[in-house]
């Protein structure tokens, strides 16, 4: 059952900072590199979820204001990062002025949009002439391979958040026309490396909340023929021209 991201982050937003997310190291030391080859200023943290990107810019001296649609999220970047302001709001009607940001990060968001121009026009018109935007994402092949969010209900019922599978030119169809110019791309792959596992004894295929990465264990060499290689994530960053 497909469920909103709003209701789903709402039940996620409990478990979402615990250990487990794969993709975090995919995209974290990319976000991080570029930020620390910018200087000092006012940075979004769009779609900021309970706070990772945010903290990271506060730490380096930036004044940060994150937007997120889920007040759960909302709820755990405030304690998590105090200095920040955070705002309740949605990635296609951001609750910004123009020309406002000097940095705009969005991290592991987009996919979960059919369309991503509306979002792109968005964190383009916030930023100032030549600021910068970092956006990271679950890449597409990842997605048809079967990384999207899998939760449960209150009473247990099984639930996905949808997630598209947005290409490169996707990507770049939104970007461009906007006057943002791309400065870097990078597409990291995984690295399973299991082909010399033994299959399992047990092929229980465990909870639903784990599929697909249960097959792993049971069946490594095929898990890693599937995955090995194929790319985790998709990382951009782009730089509005300067007026």
């Amino acid at each position: 059952m497909a469920v909103d991201t709003v209701a789903g982050y709402r039940i996620w937003s409990a478990t979402y900072d615990q250990p487990g997310n794969g993709l975090f190291g995919f995209e974290e030391a990319f976000v991080h590199d570029v930020i620390d080859a910018l200087p000092v200023g006012t940075a979004l943290d769009a779609a900021c979820g309970t706070g990772r990107h945010a903290q990271y810019l506060a730490r380096r001296g930036h004044r940060v204001i994150g937007v997120d649609s889920s007040p759960e999220m909302l709820t755990y970047a405030r304690k998590r990062v105090p200095a920040a302001e955070f705002r309740e709001g949605q990635l296609h009607e951001l609750p910004l002025p123009d020309n406002h940001v000097d940095i705009a990060v969005c991290g592991l968001a987009l996919a979960h949009l059919r369309d991503l121009r509306p979002a792109f026009a968005e964190l383009a018109r916030v930023l100032r002439p030549g600021g910068h935007l970092i956006i990271t994402d679950v890449h597409h092949e990842m997605v048809a391979l079967g990384s999207v969010p899998h939760i449960r209900s209150a009473a247990g019922e099984p639930q996905l958040i949808p997630s598209y599978r947005h290409r490169a030119s996707d990507y770049l169809n939104a970007a461009l026309p906007l006057g943002l110019h791309l400065r870097r791309c990078e597409e990291p792959g995984q690295q399973t490396m299991h082909e010399q596992d033994p299959m399992a004894d047990d092929i229980t295929t465990h909870a639903w909340d784990v599929w697909p990465w249960s097959l792993l264990a049971i069946t490594p060499a095929a898990f890693s023929a599937a995955w090995t290689g194929t790319p985790a994530v998709v990382l951009w960053h782009f730089q509005l021209a300067d007026e």
